[in-house]
C-alpha cells in the first residue's frame, strides 16, 4: 500500500474472486466504497472488463475454427506449465489479454481522456488472489510491458476492507459491471460469459495437465474452448484468498444471480475495437526451456531417482513454510544443492528433537567430575 504514494491518482483494480469472500448481504457498492477509503482515488471493477473480454473471446471462437481446442488465456499459471511442459499447444492458447490487463487498460485511457492525468502519473493496483498475477506482471506474457503497476493480494487488505463496508456513497466515473463479469470468479464462470455449448472448464494444476496431456493426445478436438486454471476452484481458491473456496463458490454464484447476466456493455463498439486488434496480445507467445537436472543423461536419471527418493521422506504436506510452493519442487532443490533437508520446519524439528534426545543420552554417561585433590592440588 505504500507504493500508491508513487502516483498522483490511484485506482484499485479488484478481482471478480474478492467479491466471494465477504458475509452474505455484501454489495459490490459495499466493496468499492471500502476499497475508497483504504486510500484509492478510483476503482476499476476488473469483472466489467471480463464482459468485454468475454465478447472478444466468443467473436475469436467463431472466426477461428482450424485450432481445437482453443485454450483460455486468462489464468498465467496455466499459460507457463503449457510454455515449459507442452510447447506444441502454445498455438492452441487464444491470443486475448486477460481481464486484469483490459481492465488496467481501459482504467488509464478513461482517466487521461476525462481527468487529463498522463499514463506514468496514474497507479493501477489490481487486488490478486494468487502470487501468479504478481509475476505475470513482472514478467508478462504476450506483452513489453503490463498495465499493471502492483499487485496486493486479498488476504492482506481482506481485514482492513470489512472494517469499511459501512457505506454506498462513493460514485465511480467507470461503469458498473454485471454478474457475467462477477461469475469469472470461479471455474467455469468464464464459459458461462462467454456463451458456449460446447465447451470444457477444468480446474486445479494437476487436473489441467490431464487434460492437456489429452489434447496433446489430439484426443479433445471435438471440443471448441477449454477453460483452465491452475487453482481449485478457479480463482476463488487461490493462496492469496480468504474465503473457503466452496463457500465462495456459493456466494460468487448468488451474487452473479442477483446482479443479473444482462450486460450494459455496447456489443458492436467491442467487436468493432476487437478488429482493430484492441483485445489481442502484443507479442506471440514463445515456449521456455524446460528445467533440466543435468546435461549429463546418466546424471539426471540418477538425480531424478533421488528426488523421489527425497519426496516419500518428506512430510507431503505441501505447506510452502520452506519457501518452496510443494514438498517435490523442495526435493528437486535438495537434490540440485540449492536447498537442504532440514529447510522443511518438520524435518528440522525433528531434527532437534533426535539432538536433543542425543544430548540427554550422553550427559547420563559422562563421567563424574574428578576432585582436583586427587590430582595434587592446585599445582597437579
Amino acid at each position: 500500500m505504500e507504493k500508491l504514494k508513487d502516483f498522483k491518482f490511484t485506482v484499485a483494480l479488484p478481482a471478480p474472486s474478492l467479491f466471494g469472500q465477504f458475509k452474505e448481504g455484501t454489495s459490490v457498492k459495499n466493496i468499492i466504497y471500502a476499497l475508497k477509503k483504504l486510500g484509492f482515488d478510483e476503482v476499476y471493477q476488473v469483472p466489467l472488463a471480463a464482459e468485454e473480454v468475454s465478447i472478444a473471446i466468443r467473436e475469436y471462437i467463431n472466426r477461428n475454427r482450424e485450432i481445437r481446442p482453443l485454450i483460455s488465456s486468462s489464468c498465467p499459471a496455466v499459460v507457463r506449465l503449457i510454455q515449459v511442459r507442452f510447447p506444441e499447444l502454445i498455438g492452441n492458447i487464444i491470443p486475448i489479454q486477460a481481464p486484469m490487463e483490459i481492465g488496467a487498460k481501459r482504467a488509464k485511457e478513461t482517466l487521461i481522456k476525462k481527468l487529463g492525468y498522463s499514463s506514468e502519473e496514474i497507479g493501477v493496483f489490481f487486488i490478486s488472489p494468487c502470487p501468479a498475477k504478481a509475476t505475470s506482471i513482472k514478467q508478462p506474457i504476450g506483452a513489453k510491458k503490463s498495465y499493471v503497476d502492483g499487485v496486493i493480494s486479498i488476504s492482506s487488505i481482506f481485514s482492513e476492507i470489512v472494517k469499511n463496508l459501512d457505506g454506498e456513497e462513493f460514485q465511480s466515473i467507470f461503469e458498473d459491471a454485471s454478474g457475467i463479469g462477477i461469475g469469472w470468479g470461479r471455474s467455469g464462470g468464464e464459459n458461462i460469459a462467454i456463451g458456449g455449448d460446447n465447451y470444457l472448464a477444468v480446474d486445479g494444476i494437476q487436473n489441467c495437465i490431464e487434460v492437456l496431456e489429452e489434447v496433446e493426445m489430439n484426443k479433445l478436438s471435438d471440443i471448441d474452448y477449454i477453460e483452465c486454471q491452475a487453482c481449485i476452484g478457479g480463482c476463488i481458491g487461490g493462496a492469496l484468498t480468504v474465503e473457503n473456496h466452496y463457500v465462495a463458490r456459493v456466494k460468487l454464484r448468488r451474487l452473479s444471480e442477483k446482479m443479473g447476466f444482462q450486460s450494459e456493455l455496447n456489443t458492436e463498439s467491442i467487436i468493432k475495437q476487437f478488429n482493430e486488434g484492441y483485445y489481442y496480445l502484443d507479442e506471440k507467445i514463445l515456449p521456455k526451456s524446460a528445467f533440466k537436472l543435468d546435461d549429463n543423461l546418466v546424471e539426471a536419471i540418477r538425480k531424478m531417482e533421488l528426488i523421489e527418493k527425497t519426496v516419500k521422506d518428506l512430510p507431503g504436506l505441501d505447506c510452502g513454510s520452506c519457501g518452496s510452493p510443494n514438498c517435490r519442487a523442495l526435493a528437486e532443490d535438495i537434490v540440485k544443492g540449492q536447498a537442504n533437508e532440514t529447510d522443511c520446519i518438520f524435518k528440522l524439528r525433528d531434527k532437534v528433537k533426535h539432538l536433543a534426545a542425543e544430548m540427554f543420552d550422553l550427559a547420563k554417561k559422562m563421567p563424574p567430575t574428578l576432585d582436583s585433590k586427587e590430582w595434587g592440588g592446585d599445582n597437579g
